[in-house]
C-alpha cells in the first residue's frame, strides 16, 4: 500500500510529513542557540539597549562581513523559535533572550546552554538506540557511561572546561529559581524555620539565598568533600563535607533542589529516609523540600511547558535519573516512610513539593 492511499486525507499526510520534518530538524535550534551564545550575540543585543540591526551583530561580534547572510538565516531561525524578536530588520531580546545577558554571572543561564549542547551530551544520546539493546538487568549501565567508558561525575574530574559549566549553571539556576520561590511563597516555605540543611547544595547559592532572607534561619550546605573544598564561604551558611547515603545533620527542614532527579527510585528512597532521620516531627516543624519537575502537574494547556519536561525527563535518562510524574513522587515519598504531601507549581517548569514526617 502507498504511504498516501486509502485511510489519511491529502491534508493530514501533508500535515505528518511536516510533522516528521519539524522533528528531525528540531536539533537545529539547540545547535543555533549555541552559536549564538558562542558568538555573544545576545549579550550584542544587550550591550546595544535591547534592539540592534544586523549590521550592528556583525560590528559588535566580530563577524566576518562576509558571512552576513548566513547570518541572517541563524536569526531568523532563533527569531521563529522564540529567542529573539525581530521588527523591521530590527532584532530584540525576549524573555528567553534576557537569561543569557545577565551583568552577574549568577544570573546568566550561557553555560547552562554549553552543558546541554556540549559534545559529551551530544556524543551521549547518539548511544540511545544501543543503549536500549543492552541486555544486562541487573545493575544497567547508564547511557553516559555507556558512550564515554565513565560516569559523568568522573568526566566533570578529568575536564574541567564541563566541570565549570556545570557549577556556573547550577549557581545561575539556583540565583533565578530561588529568587522567584521566596518572592513568591518564601514565607510559606521558610518562615518559622530554625534550620536548614541544603543537601546537595554546591556552592551554597540556594542556602545563600534563604539565610539573606531569613537571616533567623541557621543554613547548612552538605555536599562531597571535592565541591566543598571549592566552595566561596563568606559565613552566611556553613559548609559540610558528607555523603547524603550515609548521614545528614539534623535540622528542621532539608532542601533538595534538583536532587533527586539524579537518581533512581530506590536511591530516592535512600536519601529520603536519611532526611527522616533528620528531620523533627511534623508537629514540630519537620519537612524536606522539593524543589523539581512534576510532569503534567498545573500544566493545564500549556503544551510547551509539558513538552519540556518530559524532554528533561529524557535528559535524565543519560545518568540514569528520572523527572518524575505525581503518582512517582507519591510512591517514593510513602517507601520512605513520609506520611504526606503538597505540591507547588509556582516555578512555571518547576515545583516545589513539600513532604512531611
Amino acid at each position: 500500500m502507498s504511504c498516501t492511499e486509502q485511510e489519511l486525507s491529502t491534508q493530514d499526510m501533508l500535515q505528518g510529513h511536516i510533522d516528521l520534518h519539524h522533528h528531525l530538524y528540531g536539533y537545529h535550534k539547540s545547535m543555533a542557540l549555541l552559536c549564538a551564545t558562542d558568538l555573544g550575540i545576545p549579550g550584542a543585543i544587550h550591550r546595544r539597549g535591547g534592539a540592534a540591526t544586523i549590521s550592528d551583530i556583525v560590528a559588535d561580534t566580530m563577524i566576518p562581513p562576509a558571512k552576513l547572510p548566513h547570518l541572517r538565516r541563524l536569526m531568523r531561525v532563533l527569531s521563529v523559535s522564540g529567542i529573539f524578536a525581530v521588527e523591521e530588520d530590527v532584532y530584540k531580546l525576549t524573555p528567553a533572550s534576557r537569561l543569557l545577558v545577565g551583568d552577574k554571572a549568577s544570573c546568566n543561564f550561557s553555560p547552562l546552554v554549553h552543558l546541554v549542547v556540549s559534545p559529551a551530551m551530544l556524543t551521549t544520546f547518539s548511544s540511545l538506540s544501543p543503549w536500549f539493546r543492552d541486555g544486562r538487568n541487573t545493575s544497567p549501565t547508564a547511557l553516559f557511561e555507556m558512550a564515554h567508558g565513565m560516569p559523568p561525575w568522573e568526566m566533570m574530574k578529568r575536564d574541567d572546561t564541563m566541570n565549570l559549566a556545570l557549577n556556573d549553571a547550577c549557581v545561575a539556576d539556583s540565583s533565578f529559581l530561588m529568587e522567584i520561590a521566596l518572592r513568591e511563597r518564601g514565607d510559606v516555605v521558610f518562615r518559622g524555620l530554625r534550620s536548614l540543611v541544603d543537601v546537595g547544595g554546591g556552592h551554597g547559592g540556594a542556602a545563600m539565598a534563604i539565610a539573606k532572607a531569613f537571616p533567623d534561619i541557621k543554613c547548612s550546605v552538605l555536599d562531597l568533600p571535592h565541591v566543598i573544598s571549592q566552595a566561596p564561604d563568606d559565613g552566611t551558611v556553613c559548609f559540610i563535607a558528607g555523603d547524603m547515603f550515609e548521614d545528614i545533620p539534623p535540622a528542621d527542614a532539608v532542601l533538595l533542589k534538583h536532587v533527586l532527579h539524579c537518581w533512581d527510585a530506590d536511591d530516592c528512597v535512600k536519601i529520603l529516609g536519611q532526611c527522616k532521620k533528620a528531620i523533627p516531627a511534623r508537629g514540630d516543624g519537620g519537612k524536606v523540600i522539593l524543589i523539581n519537575p512534576v510532569i503534567g502537574y498545573g500544566v493545564k494547556q500549556d503544551s510547551t511547558l509539558k513538552e519540556t519536561q518530559v524532554l528533561a525527563d529524557m535528559n535524565m535518562i543519560a545518568i540514569g535519573g528520572a523527572e518524575r510524574e505525581e503518582h512517582e513522587f507519591k510512591k517514593i515519598f510513602l517507601d520512605a516512610g513520609f506520611s504526606d504531601y503538597r505540591i507547588m507549581p509556582v516555578l512555571g517548569l518547576m515545583s516545589i513539593i513539600e513532604v512531611y514526617p
